[in-house]
Parts: structure tokens; C-alpha cells; sequence
């Protein structure tokens, strides 16, 4: 299972003109029968970030627009169809985070998916535009999009 870093994404929903654009459009399309994934909280990031310019309603149906189509699974410490799941999560959103960020000095939204990944059953590897951020941080193999295609 790979697991996918917001940057990614936003290079291929909002960043058109950005260089790195044919690397990562390629990346996308080979990663989708890797299993890839996403961690619910970079999607949270991806969807705020879009939130500027798309439609609440299309927001809303991010399921079929976004996880469909690049295969993704969302990796979620609950289910997230689960109504009932919506309790703290204090060990997960705070102590574990909290942390990676004192030992390895990483932003916050960066320790909780690495954390998340971390500890997901079948993850192998990070992919992100800033795996400056994460390298010698983890156990994962963290690899840029170019890089994970040219292994």
C-alpha cells in the first residue's frame, strides 16, 4: 500500500502550471494498482484546500470525484461510516503527533498522517512532493513522485 501526501493531489487538482505536473500526473495514473492511499487527515487538508474554489456539492461528493477515481482507500483510525465513532481521540490527535513533532521538529498535519500511516497494517511508503520533511523520520520508505517511479 502506498500511501499518498496531500501536495500530490494538489499539484494535480489546483497547481496546473506547476512543473513537477507531468511527473505527477504520471505518478497517479502507475501508483493506481499499488493500492494507494490516503490518510483521512490529508484528505481533510486536500478538501480545505479545494474548499476555496469548488462548489459545496461537489465537496460533498468527494467519494466519487477523488476516491473513485485514483483507486484510493482512506485510512481512518475509525470508520468513518460509523456514526457512532465520533469520540476523542486524544492518543491520535495529540500525544502521538505531539511527539514526532518534538523528536523530528514536523508540522503538525505532517506528524499525524505519518503517524496514521505508520501504524496502518500493509503501508510500505510515503509519497510526497516534501519528503525533505520525512526522510530519516520514519520506518517507511518516503519517496517524491519521480522517485518512486524511477525505482
Amino acid at each position: 500500500m502506498v500511501v499518498i501526501d496531500t501536495d500530490v493531489f494538489l499539484i494535480q487538482f489546483a497547481f496546473h502550471y506547476d512543473t513537477r505536473q507531468a511527473v505527477n500526473a504520471e505518478f497517479l495514473a502507475q501508483v493506481e494498482t499499488a493500492e494507494p492511499a490516503i490518510t483521512v487527515y490529508n484528505l481533510m487538508e486536500l478538501l480545505g484546500q479545494l474548499s476555496f474554489n469548488t462548489a459545496p456539492s461537489k465537496l460533498d461528493d468527494w467519494r466519487e470525484w477523488f476516491v473513485e477515481v485514483y483507486n484510493l482507500s482512506v485510512i481512518a483510525p475509525v470508520n468513518l461510516d460509523d456514526e457512532i465513532a465520533a469520540v476523542p481521540f486524544k492518543r491520535t490527535l495529540f500525544d502521538e503527533p505531539y511527539a514526532k513533532m518534538r523528536a523530528h521538529r514536523m508540522g503538525y498535519m505532517d506528524a499525524l498522517a505519518l503517524n496514521l500511516a505508520e501504524q496502518t497494517p500493509d503501508v510500505t511508503s510515503f509519497v510526497t512532493w516534501n519528503a525533505k520533511h520525512f526522510k530519516n523520520k520514519t520506518t517507511l520508505a518516503v519517496y517524491t513522485p519521480q522517485e518512486y517511479l524511477a525505482r
